[in-house]
């Protein structure tokens, strides 16, 4: 409990102190309901976890079923609209903005599971769709609003939809976004391909 709340402290930029993040921070309360409900469900209690997730998701904005397994010191910042399945695997030290979904596909993945397994220090971006048994390797950053549907390596910032690797975890700026240079470079090749189909057209004309 206090080692989330401490965590949370040194990792938001807004510098909480220890109250605000006691008493007026939902992605921390949502992470501690999680904490009974989760020893619930081990304990056979489905219907009773379940009953207390959809109150925390009432109260909280967040929902998190119970059989998802959730890592030390998992930051949800503002945290309205997450979304985190059943199967879903969350490591340590991971932090996620509002609106993110841990979902699956209807099938099982590559991780033998029909939901996302996010290893240790991953940062996800508001908004983005993680979808299906995928991997997200180990202190990678996934881009506000992507789409992410195939398996990300460690240590790599991915964004778009689908999400593709633009550059390395090095040069990522806040909220998964990549960095102005890693930017530049994307809308270069994206230039240069427009400029190709252009001279194919004309070509064929």
């Amino acid at each position: 409990m206090f080692e989330l709340l401490k965590s949370i402290q040194s990792r938001d930029p807004a510098n909480p102190s220890f109250g605000e993040v006691l008493f007026a921070y939902n992605g921390y309360h949502a992470v501690m309901l999680h904490r009974l409900n989760n020893f619930l469900w081990e304990l056979k209690l489905k219907a009773l976890a379940r009953t207390f997730a959809n109150i925390g998701r009432i109260i909280t904005g967040i929902e998190i079923h119970p059989e998802a397994k959730i890592g030390k010191r998992l930051f949800i910042d503002h945290g309205t609209g997450v979304v985190i399945g059943q199967t879903a695997i969350v490591g340590d030290d991971v932090t996620m903005y509002h609106g993110v979904t841990l979902g699956g596909v209807g099938r099982d993945g590559d991780n033998g599971r029909r939901h996302p397994t996010v290893e240790d220090g991953v940062m996800i971006g508001a908004g983005a769709q993680i979808l299906g048994g995928i991997t997200i390797g180990k202190k990678a950053k996934i881009g506000a609003n992507s789409v992410v549907t195939s398996n990300i390596p460690p240590n790599v910032t991915a964004l778009g939809i689908p999400a593709r690797v633009v550059g390395g975890d090095d040069k990522a700026r806040a909220y998964g976004m990549p960095s102005r240079e890693e930017l530049d470079l994307l809308m270069q090749k994206v230039d240069n391909i427009f400029q190709d189909v252009q001279a194919i057209k004309k070509d064929a004309a």
